[in-house]
């Protein structure tokens, strides 16, 4: 699931994936799981349950300079669940991991939704108004402040980024949800 709100910036990504692909330009699923960054995975099991709770993963080592972490542990956490039925944390931990948002986390969500919409419709002052005060909120949660980005005209991958990214780490890579096994320290 893709929380951009373009397809055609999500159509790329696709190619080869043989699965449907959601694009939730609401963030409605982001409120629903507590997902505040992104990439984030959820177990899913064909019982509709969670198996596993929101936890950072990638499905390549495309960010791994970057980020530290590295794919295949996680598919291989994948693949025993899979094969055994094991998931690698403890239903108690789990349920700890991901928290609830906070006041300001959910006004944050709810301010984006309004920017999402006003910018759809043409009100780009008011749209801007919701995003600024969205980010403001909730300035570590990827999930509006990076998705705010290009709807704001910024790159995603730009001078912003960077700097919430230092912000992030420096604030403790705050995150609901299963951090991942960084390989660099």
């Amino acid at each position: 699931m893709a929380i951009d709100d373009d397809p055609a910036v999500v159509r790329p990504f696709t190619d080869g994936i043989t699965m449907p692909v959601l694009i939730d330009c609401e963030h409605l699923l982001t409120e629903l799981y507590a997902i505040s960054n992104v990439p984030t995975v959820v177990w899913i099991d064909e019982h509709g349950r969670i198996a596993r709770p929101n936890g950072v993963a990638f499905g390549t080592d495309t960010f791994k300079d970057f980020t530290g972490v590295e794919a295949a542990p996680h598919f291989d956490a994948i693949r025993t669940w899979v094969r055994t039925g094991e998931v690698d944390i403890e239903v108690d931990d789990a349920e700890a991991a991901v928290g609830d948002l906070s006041e300001d986390e959910l006004r944050a969500r709810l301010l984006f939704r309004i920017g999402a919409h006003l910018r759809r419709t043409g009100d780009d002052a008011g749209a801007e108004r919701n995003f600024a005060t969205a980010v403001e909120l909730a300035p570590h949660d990827w999930t509006i402040r990076r998705a705010a980005m290009p709807l704001r005209g910024m790159d995603p991958f730009g001078d912003p980024f960077f700097e919430m990214a230092v912000e992030w780490e420096a604030a403790g890579r705050p995150y609901h949800g299963i951090p991942a096994e960084r390989t660099d320290g």
